[in-house]
């Protein structure tokens, strides 16, 4: 039986919420305005069976995955109205802690730029499945093209797919991050099964025969023909496998800008969460810089970039856990500005103790709009002035937001 609804407003996960008998319902791939017939599940969720009436804004998506592919959620809308949604996240989610800020317009994200996907793959008794979980399931929908992807990863699908046959020692379903680097190809697996030494063998005459950078299963390094590298600033840097890195380099660049405009003449940095020196390496071109983070392999990355990088100020590492034993405002005193880019949960408990510090500027990156929020409250009850906030749409056609906020405090002396 199909209920009919008229669409009211998109959600901030990019579904179009109706109501029916005076409840929400969050109807996926609608948009405001649209009549719709739907299907409803037993948690209240609308499976579109008939668009009655479409919207001015809606458009021709961009792949022909799109609705089964749980990757993107938004492909159908005009690319201005996207924009405009994608920056209201960021203000809603700051009123909703009274904060009024002055939010900039949203960087945009270009199609075809993505450098760093997870592909699941899974044996089946017809061969190797690889591609994107549909969305609200653990069914792998098989891809031939991706939009949001740099080309050089949607023309090597094939690549991947010879490379999940080899290295699948299990019937469950597993994950194949690409990473495409200065070098080449970085794959990093996990979850495949115990890789026998037959199998690396092949897996090793694979990566030769195919100009593959690096291979690892479950973080072990099966080969390396070249060592993966990435560029921060003047420093090279070869990130360990599966480490973190900005998905998109342009957005890594526009974050880099605001960040190292913010700072403008400080002389000393705390980088925090600093990963392998994403912006601490770039700070380093013009200030001195000590780096916190709590994983070894980033750190020790970080850490041998450091010293093979000619023409940069001295820049310290500390490895530590900053979610258990976040700086201390006395230790933060030493530095004239402090810069943050937390994982999602966000960094509560640092920015307690930077509140009650004395560093002139801060930066705050984040991935998460509410925990940003969360933080910045706390920062601005400590005497914090906030001076920009920039949305940063990374991650194309999707609701997750990337942002950057500058602060000020007006230092008055050192404890």
């Amino acid at each position: 039986m199909s209920i009919q609804v008229i669409i009211e407003r998109l959600g901030a996960q990019g579904d179009g919420i109706g109501h029916v008998a005076g409840k929400p319902v969050f109807v996926p791939f609608t948009l405001p305005g649209e009549r719709v017939n739907i299907a409803l599940d037993a948690k209240g969720k609308g499976a579109v069976m008939a668009l009655l009436e479409t919207a001015a804004n809606r458009v021709q998506p961009a792949c022909k995955h799109f609705t089964e592919c749980g990757g993107c959620s938004l492909q159908h809308l005009h690319m201005d109205d996207y924009l405009l949604f994608k920056r209201q996240i960021l203000v809603d989610a700051l009123q909703r802690e009274g904060i009024e800020a002055d939010v900039a317009p949203i960087i945009a994200c270009a199609p075809h730029s993505r450098r760093r996907v997870i592909f699941t793959a899974r044996r089946t008794m017809s061969g190797i499945v690889l591609g994107y979980l549909r969305a609200q399931s653990h069914e792998i929908i098989a891809i031939e093209e991706c939009p949001i992807a740099l080309p050089r990863i949607v023309e090597a699908l094939h690549v991947f797919r010879s490379l999940a046959e080899l290295i699948a020692h299990t019937s469950d379903s597993f994950h194949l991050g690409v990473t495409v680097t200065e070098a080449g190809f970085d794959i990093a697996t996990s979850g495949q099964g115990k890789v026998a030494d037959r199998a690396r063998k092949e897996i090793s005459a694979f990566a030769m025969e195919n100009g593959i950078a690096r291979i690892s299963a479950d973080g072990e390094i099966i080969i390396e023909p070249k060592k993966p590298h990435v560029t921060f600033g003047k420093a090279v840097v070869a990130p360990p496998p599966g480490a973190f890195l900005q998905a998109v380099a342009s957005a890594e660049d526009a974050m880099s800008d605001l960040v190292l405009g913010h700072l403008g003449k400080s002389k000393s940095v705390a980088d925090l969460f600093a990963g392998s020196g994403t912006f601490g390496l770039r700070i380093a071109g013009r200030a001195q810089v000590h780096a916190v983070e709590g994983d070894d392999k980033a750190v020790a990355a970080l850490d041998r970039a450091i010293r093979t990088t000619q023409g940069i100020k001295p820049v310290t590492v500390e490895k530590r856990d900053l979610f258990r034993r976040p700086l201390t405002f006395k230790e933060l005193n030493a530095y004239d500005a402090v810069v943050f880019d937390p994982p999602r949960a966000g960094a509560e408990d640092q920015c307690k103790q930077l509140a009650r510090a004395d560093v002139a500027k801060v930066a705050a990156v984040s991935c998460n709009p509410q925990t940003l929020a969360r933080d910045l409250k706390i920062l601005l009850a400590g005497g914090y002035i906030l001076k920009r906030v920039t949305p940063i749409d990374q991650f194309l056609w999707s609701s997750h937001l990337e942002a950057v906020a500058l602060l000020e405090k007006k230092v008055v002396r050192r404890r």
